[in-house]
């Protein structure tokens, strides 16, 4: 702030001291300025760079489409596709640098007092104009009928602004051609105009429907083109999770990735927390990912035999030499199942039959206590499964004398013993489960989604997704359905109050007509 002379002290030691601390502001200011505009500078060389990257995938993209149809059409279609991804993984990345700079107010009605050079000094870049064919609907926004300065009500129009704004309707697409008319009072020449109405994407050229739209594609219906931390809240997890193709940088082949599922669903025991599931991508499998995911819950945990887990499972505080693990792992029914399931397939082994249909007993019990409490669970298990599965554990013994020691089947036999402390777990629990199936219907999508087109263009991506299939299944888990849900949060998260964002999680989230009859 400058100071005026009848500021300064009379006293030269004084004015000493303030000129001092004067120039060492500047110089933190100066050396600020300094520090910003590298960043600046680095920030636009990366779009620069990522803009080229963008043009010479472009070019690929058009040589390839020109050679699809030659004799090698097969190999230049799976290359074609694997450019196309890197090509959305750029256009991203840009746009997600683009969004993160700051952006001006929308520009409102002509002030006539304003010189024509200043207006030419202020106009931006054009627009870019959407396609001519898709047909086009006016949304006219007036506005007030009274001048604000002096109450009078004789408006005149003056010019309008037109904003086009792509919409998705099912099965075709839209243009809305915001019309904003620009008005004068007559009796004070005040000018007025409706403000821009909020989009998804500021200054964007599509709204909330067509990036549901988009999203729902690629991730639900797996079309290629705020993490719900409340999963951990629980104290029974399912986790599980799957290999998932993700193209290498720069090597134009593809590698394999990870896709982690964690889920807490209490709807099976009668439980009153909402279903949430959680989707985490890693480039590999190492255990040290789930660990850190799961560093913070204490409680059951479903999964299969991974030795990532295996941590988890001791006693890690140096403090707590005695008492249970602060996670208890709960064995897979399904998976044990499984081994025989394969032995049955391949050799119609008896021994293995009989396992199977065993097995199938114990799932039988659990199919009437599905939704009921975990005390009515636990009784029933107590009073028919566990006879069941310990004479179970003794003919398995037993069967096991007979087989030859290194066959597939002795090896199943091995692998239920060896963890049939995890796998009568349940028992003595109405909130677990028999089996980790729950988990595995969360991936099956993700299965069905790798074989229709690569997961991903790079690792980034990968999280992108994980945290889209995150939204998506979790309001398939409260029966919402995903493209209504997206089309309104989108459309509303915006300008709605950061203290009641949990008003747009799915399991308390609202359709528009039911919240307009409720208000």
């Amino acid at each position: 702030m400058p100071l005026a002379c009848d500021q300064l002290p009379d006293d030269i030691s004084e004015l000493k001291r303030l000129l001092v601390a004067k120039d060492a502001e500047l110089t933190a200011r100066t050396t600020e300025l300094s520090t910003a505009s590298s960043e600046l500078a680095a920030a636009k060389n990366g779009l620069v760079i990522t803009q080229l990257t963008i043009e010479k995938l472009k070019a690929q993209i058009a040589k390839f489409r020109r050679e699809k149809f030659g004799a090698s059409s097969e190999r230049v279609g799976r290359a074609l596709e694997q450019l196309e991804l890197a090509l959305e993984e750029a256009e991203t990345a840009k746009a997600e640098a683009v969004a993160s700079e700051p952006q001006g107010p929308e520009p409102e009605a002509p002030n006539t007092d304003t010189p024509p050079a200043e207006d030419a000094k202020r106009e931006k870049k054009k627009r870019r104009q959407l396609p001519q064919e898709f047909p086009r609907r006016d949304v006219v926004h007036r506005p007030p009928d009274v001048c604000k300065r002096c109450g009078g009500t004789d408006l005149r129009d003056v010019s309008e602004s037109v904003t086009e704004v792509l919409r998705y309707v099912p099965g075709y697409f839209e243009v809305d051609r915001h019309v904003r008319p620009a008005c004068s009072c007559r009796k004070c020449e005040a000018m007025m105009q409706a403000p821009m109405p909020d989009l998804p994407i500021p200054r964007g050229m599509v709204d909330a429907t067509f990036l549901a739209y988009i999203v729902i594609s690629k991730f639900c219906d797996h079309i290629p083109l705020y993490r719900l931390a409340h999963v951990m809240a629980g104290r029974v997890i399912h986790c599980d999770d799957t290999p998932v193709p993700v193209l290498a940088p720069g090597a134009g082949k593809t590698k394999t990735g990870r896709l982690w599922v964690y889920l807490r669903d209490e709807r099976p025991h009668a439980g009153t927390a909402p279903p949430a599931v959680l989707y985490r991508y890693t480039p590999d499998r190492k255990g040290e990912h789930c660990r850190k995911e799961l560093a913070d819950f204490t409680g059951a945990l479903h999964a299969d035999g991974y030795s990532g887990f295996d941590k988890l499972y001791r006693i890690a505080d140096a403090h707590l030499m005695q008492g249970p693990p602060r996670v208890a792992e709960v064995g897979c029914w399904s998976h044990v199942r499984r081994g025989f399931f394969d032995e049955w397939a391949s050799h119609k082994s008896t021994i293995a039959k009989e396992a199977l249909d065993r097995i199938g007993a114990l799932f039988d019990i659990e199919r009437p206590i599905k939704g009921q409490t975990p005390g009515i669970r636990r009784a029933v298990r107590q009073r028919t499964a566990k006879p069941k599965i310990d004479d179970l554990a003794v003919w398995l013994d037993a069967q096991l004398q007979k087989i030859p020691g290194k066959s597939d089947l002795a090896g199943a036999i091995r692998y239920a013993r060896s963890r049939w402390t995890e796998l009568t777990r349940y028992l003595d629990d109405g909130r677990l489960e028999i089996s980790n199936n729950a988990a595995e219907n969360q991936i099956r999508p993700l299965k069905l989604g790798a074989k229709n087109w690569l997961f991903a263009g790079s690792d980034t991506g990968g999280i992108r997704a994980a945290a889209f299939y995150t939204i998506i299944r979790t309001a398939l888990l409260n029966g919402v359905e995903p493209e209504a849900y997206l089309t309104d949060v989108i459309a509303r998260i915006g300008s709605h109050p950061i203290n009641r964002l949990t008003e747009l999680l799915p399991w308390n989230w609202q359709p528009p007509a039911t919240r307009s009859v409720a208000a």
